[in-house]
């Protein structure tokens, strides 16, 4: 069997910013929902899964933002146009007998995370819609990323380790070190994906680098991973997909 697992949230914001200004008659912003319903099916035409399913995130703080108070700080709020187009859509997607699954405390990536491993111990395949790189580290022979910013592109285990230079489950060490900017995780500074890559390609893991520093021939590079270690090792933690979300 072959399951899509959508981001909602990403999928509504491309949508959202895809079709402008467009509402009914009472005033409403339209545009989300005309445009996420026509990605929606365009996607499930292109595919033919045999199943499909959506996840969201909930307003709250997740357990990341417990451990770190400046997690994704820097994101501005959803705009209101599209706050109020959010129950239309959910019910919209209901309508069509596509479950929605949620979790306080989590995010949609961990929710994702979670029933794409379930469905794996179960024989099936799935595919993983977004553009979030941190999914990258779900990939194996089961389970794939498909990026709908990048025409659809797959990424299974070879198209990561040709973009990292490492398989999938290494993705989160090198995020430990370069962190994200988009969900303002720090990492290591001075350390790019470039560096990141050829560290944990060198070394395995960032305890393996850590375990390493004498061996490192850069003086700032070796400077800056003494004295940011605890900074990586929280990086690591943020990074990590929870693919054990209770439900």
């Amino acid at each position: 069997m072959k399951v899509i697992l959508l981001d909602g949230n990403s999928f509504c914001y491309r949508a959202f910013y895809a079709v402008r200004e467009l509402r009914n008659s009472k005033g409403q912003a339209t545009n989300a929902v005309y445009g996420f319903i026509t990605m929606l099916e365009k996607l499930i035409k292109a595919f033919n899964p045999d199943g499909v399913a959506l996840t969201f995130d909930l307003k709250g703080p997740t357990f990341r933002h417990k451990r770190y108070d400046q997690y994704k700080i820097q994101r501005p709020p959803m705009p209101e146009d599209l706050v109020s187009q959010m129950p239309i859509i959910k019910a919209v997607v209901q309508a069509m007998n596509i479950p929605i699954f949620e979790k306080e405390g989590y995010e949609a990536d961990d929710v994702m995370g979670t029933i794409a491993r379930k469905l794996e111990l179960a024989g099936h395949e799935t595919f993983i819609v977004t553009s979030d790189k941190d999914a990258l580290q779900l990939v194996n022979k089961k389970i794939r990323v498909l990026n709908p910013q990048k025409e659809n592109f797959i990424y299974d285990e070879a198209a990561v380790k040709n973009r990292f230079g490492v398989m999938p489950k290494q993705v989160v060490e090198i995020m430990a070190l370069m962190g994200d900017a988009a969900d303002n995780i720090p990492g290591v500074p001075g350390i790019g994906g470039k560096t990141a890559g050829k560290l944990i390609s060198e070394f395995g893991s960032l305890e393996g680098v850590l375990k390493n520093i004498s061996k490192i021939k850069s003086g700032r590079l070796k400077a800056n991973l003494e004295t940011y270690q605890a900074q990586a090792r929280l990086s690591r933690e943020l990074a990590q997909i929870d693919s054990q979300v209770p439900i």
